[in-house]
């Protein structure tokens, strides 16, 4: 591959004293108050909390009482560039990737037109040098228009920046069309990310097919359209012991997932997979809005029978049973399940705002991603903060990028947070371009003060106050 993987926008690197404040890295196994001084971009030194000078015009950052955590990496995002900016734009996703943390993310291809060609990926990537606020990644198409058919020019895009392929939002149904990728794939490099569903069996589902939307008499998606696609591709992928191709499932949603991938990984297949928030924290009860889970009613809209529905927890594959989803925490805490993914999906209001049937797939979650998950399984005790960052900041390096550490040398990804903050979500409005977020309204713990992405301040906090102080400014 000859093009840099990640590209972002203009910026300044920079220079700041994080001064007395609660640093957890568990790769770097610091876990302790220190003071994080930042040179031109790069972690110059980390050292006894209130023992570093303030480098002469630096910003000094008082962390105490917060914690310092590596940002977070995003595998899967949509950011609707190009033709869909009505939704979604390079500059309002990634601002919006910094509000949560986020300090790099990889796009996906699904847009208008579909990015599936050498100069269409070289056009994004120039966008994003000139619009982005934190480092991103693109993944071209594997087969040319999302149809399943044909396979794009993968080698050429590998030169053109791509880092890695996928369909996502649609699975490549054809058996002999996957093998083919896998087989282009062992010599031109970049993982598969695949969308696993078997549209033969998820037909015109809208939701989990069980109880509830048997009670609400809506088609349901049955959750074994995604575990035997998974059990189909892992086949796939190890079929050349010597060669294994690189897999890498998106979204799991289910126990028959879990137990697939943890099958393929047994069996030695090079293969790896994500959770989402609102997979990990909610259940398709979610569906009717508001009921009993203590998440806002608004949002709803009529589904058949004319009971409300709330079209914010549709997406696909989508919201499952309560014994999927403390599948997929066990997942996630035995490492079954390798990383967090948000996959962002943005849609203007009127699109959500119809019948729940007529409704798109998705939801967004940037913003939302690690206060969701802090609150609901850190505080509850599902998992540990540590384990909780360690999925969070894992992403990227399963694309072969390098992982956010905060130590010496590294590059400043880093991201400033304060645990004991509550916010409602959404009550001022949000960073990206759309609102159809299932954790709006939310009141949830640990709020993103301050962002450092690729060496730069790319966002902070609107109440973070910038005072001056002697050396430079303060952050307080």
């Amino acid at each position: 591959m000859s093009a840099t993987p990640l590209v972002h926008g203009p910026h300044v690197h920079a220079d700041l004293l994080i001064r007395d404040v609660h640093v957890l890295d568990p790769r770097s196994g610091l876990d302790e108050r220190r003071d994080v001084s930042v040179r031109d971009g790069v972690i110059a030194e980390v050292g006894v909390a209130g023992g570093l000078p303030a480098p002469e015009g630096a910003e000094v950052v008082e962390g105490k009482g917060r914690h310092l955590l590596p940002a977070f990496v995003d595998p899967h995002v949509h950011l609707r560039t190009p033709g869909q900016e009505h939704k979604e734009d390079l500059e309002t996703g990634t601002r919006a990737a910094a509000a949560g943390g986020f300090c790099a993310v990889l796009a996906m291809p699904n847009t208008d037109p579909v990015v599936d060609s050498a100069p269409l990926l070289r056009s994004l990537r120039d966008a994003a040098a000139r619009d982005a606020r934190v480092p991103v990644g693109f993944l071209p198409a594997i087969t040319r228009g999302l149809d399943g058919k044909e396979l794009t020019e993968m080698a050429e895009l590998r030169d053109e920046g791509a880092i890695g392929f996928t369909d996502d939002g649609r699975p490549v149904v054809s058996a002999g069309v996957l093998r083919k990728a896998l087989q282009y794939q062992r010599l031109c490099g970049g993982v598969l990310a695949l969308h696993e569903e078997d549209p033969s069996l998820s037909g015109r589902g809208v939701m989990h097919e069980g109880e509830i939307s048997a009670a609400l008499g809506v088609a349901g998606i049955p959750s074994v359209s995604e575990s035997t696609m998974i059990a189909r591709d892992a086949a796939l992928a190890g079929e050349d012991p010597a060669h294994h191709a690189r897999i890498h499932i998106q979204h799991l949603s289910a126990i028959a997932s879990v137990e697939a991938v943890a099958a393929a990984k047994e069996a030695g297949v090079a293969i790896t997979c994500e959770a989402s928030p609102h997979h990990l924290l909610l259940t398709h009860e979610r569906v009717r809005a508001g009921a009993g889970n203590g998440l806002p009613a608004s949002g709803g809209n009529a589904g058949s029978g004319g009971i409300s529905l709330d079209t914010r927890a549709k997406m696909n594959p989508p919201l499952r049973t309560e014994a999927d989803r403390r599948a997929l925490i066990e997942g996630l805490r035995t490492g079954i399940i390798d990383c967090v993914a948000t996959d962002h999906a943005p849609h203007a209001r009127d699109e959500k705002e119809v019948p729940f049937e007529q409704a798109p797939m998705g939801t967004t979650g940037l913003e939302t991603a690690f206060a969701a998950l802090y609150t609901g399984l850190v505080l509850t005790g599902d998992l540990t903060l540590a384990l909780l960052v360690e999925r969070m900041t894992a992403g990227g390096a399963l694309f072969g990028l390098d992982l956010p550490v905060i130590a010496p040398g590294k590059p400043a990804n880093v991201t400033l947070v304060d645990l004991d903050a509550e916010w409602r979500a959404g009550e001022h409005g949000w960073e990206s371009r759309s609102d159809n977020c299932v954790f709006s309204g939310e009141t949830l713990r640990g709020k993103v003060l301050l962002t450092v992405a690729a060496g730069a301040v790319a966002w902070r906090e609107r109440a973070f106050s910038l005072v001056t102080s002697s050396g430079g400014q303060s952050l307080r």
